[in-house]
């Protein structure tokens, strides 16, 4: 996911994927504990885009305040 595919969703959208992310992190993680995860790069994907959408969710949250 690039940032601006992020940027360009709604905060309620970037939410929802945030809960999917997070899920999915889960799971991986599980997976890597037993031995089981074949795609290793996934996981840093899964990290990256979480960061990314939690930065875009604070960009918009301080921007107003700031102004």
């Amino acid at each position: 996911m690039k940032a601006e595919d992020v940027r360009a969703k709604s905060a309620d959208e970037l939410k929802e994927e945030l809960l999917k992310l997070r899920k999915e992190a889960f799971n991986l993680r599980f997976q890597q504990a037993s031995g089981q995860l074949e795609n290793t790069a996934r996981a840093k994907a899964v990290r990256r885009d979480i960061a990314r959408i939690k930065t875009v969710l604070r960009e918009r949250d301080v921007a107003p305040a700031a102004s």
